[in-house]
């Protein structure tokens, strides 16, 4: 597909499922979805990958490696393959451990301001918070503490941690790249120090940094808009244009049915494949990574996807590249339910379609899965 030729509605869906690796090529190799280095490989791809929800964030990376399993997920996640920490927006991503410190400094300055300024409703100050930063460090050096062990560390320092304000102190250290997210243990988040996890960190200038985030955006999720880089980084568009500018002849303008919009030339030049029936988790990058996800869902449909506009994504179904159909799992001990949600009248066909798009989170689940239609 040459880059001078307009892009149509169903092009574009079908090119974003494919930068997203949701369909043709989809973990990058092909040693298979359990080979080492199969995870990595896919959050480097992406460059950070919405993780706020562990289980989603688990099958957002298995739905990109078909035929891998929950434990091979995990087993990737224990050798270190990616980490959790808040990059950007203030949320939750995986990110490749090396990447961690040079991202989290170049787009956490306005989450962080944010933070601060609600840090007096908190009943802490700038001190307390900087203090709690190197008492976390001292407690984790040469060892991980879970969530509740973070917080012990800092009561016995005399850093109150009630309420909101051990998870404001967690975040502000993760925000200044000291601490991140290893794990689970049981239901709690373990962390590390961040210079421990990556004691070999890259460390791009800012200009650098920016093209580095531009092209990784754009072979990611392209074709896409500065408006959407800017909504994902959460920076401002002036710096979105300095990254665009400084990623090269790695972004092209092509013409779409919406306008111009910005595209990896390997993947116009790879071309259109099947759209492939998906049950992506929530949070999910193809419904969540743009700020114009009219192409894969319909506007009058987003309240119905984000209840309330409240940030929380529900599980999808995608036909065609189009969201159709939301659903809710419900762990058994011998199965998991399923409850789905038709949003756009489908017919019995097309719900067999979406049923048989959650074949592939029955393997990663290792159980059969059972629908019910409400």
């Amino acid at each position: 597909m040459a880059p001078v030729t307009a892009l149509t509605a169903a092009d574009l869906r079908a090119l974003r499922l494919r930068a997203l690796l949701l369909t043709g090529t989809r973990g990058l190799d092909d040693a298979g979805p359990a080979a080492v280095g199969a995870v990595a490989r896919v959050v480097g791809h992406v460059g950070a990958m919405q993780a706020q929800d562990v289980a989603s964030g688990l099958w957002s990376l298995g739905v990109r490696l078909p035929g891998a399993t929950l434990a091979d997920v995990e087993a990737a996640l224990a050798r270190g393959e990616a980490i959790r920490t808040w990059p950007m927006r203030g949320t939750l991503h995986l990110v490749a451990p090396r990447d961690a410190a040079w991202m989290v400094e170049l787009m956490s300055p306005r989450p962080r301001a944010a933070a601060a300024s609600r840090r007096g409703g908190l009943g802490l100050d700038d001190a307390t918070a900087d203090r709690a930063v190197d008492v976390l460090l001292e407690a984790l050096t040469g060892r991980r503490l879970t969530r509740s062990g973070c917080l012990a560390a800092l009561g016995d320092a005399g850093i109150p941690t009630d309420g909101q304000r051990g998870y404001h102190l967690l975040v502000h250290a993760a925000h200044l790249g000291a601490v991140c997210i290893v794990g689970q243990e049981s239901k709690e988040q373990v962390f590390a120090r961040l210079d421990e996890v990556a004691p070999d960190p890259v460390r791009p200038g800012r200009e650098e940094a920016l093209g580095i985030l531009a092209r990784r955006y754009v072979r990611s999720h392209g074709p896409v808009t500065v408006k959407d880089l800017a909504r994902w980084t959460g920076l401002g568009i002036r710096d979105c244009r300095a990254g665009v500018a400084a990623a090269g002849d790695a972004v092209v303008t092509v013409e779409t049915h919406d306008g111009p919009m910005l595209a990896a030339p390997e993947l116009l030049a790879a071309g259109r494949v099947a759209m492939e029936p998906l049950a992506l988790p929530g949070f999910d990058e193809l419904v969540l990574g743009y700020a114009d996800r009219s192409a894969q869902l319909d506007r009058d449909l987003e309240p119905r996807v984000v209840p309330g506009g409240n940030g929380v994504f529900r599980s999808t179904f995608v036909l065609d590249g189009r969201v159709v159909a939301t659903w809710r799992r419900t762990l058994r001990a011998r199965a998991v339910a399923v409850e789905a949600h038709d949003l756009t009248g489908l017919s019995s066909a097309d719900r067999v379609r979406c049923e048989a798009a959650l074949e592939p989170y029955a393997t990663f689940m290792g159980l059969p899965v059972t629908v019910a239609w409400e």
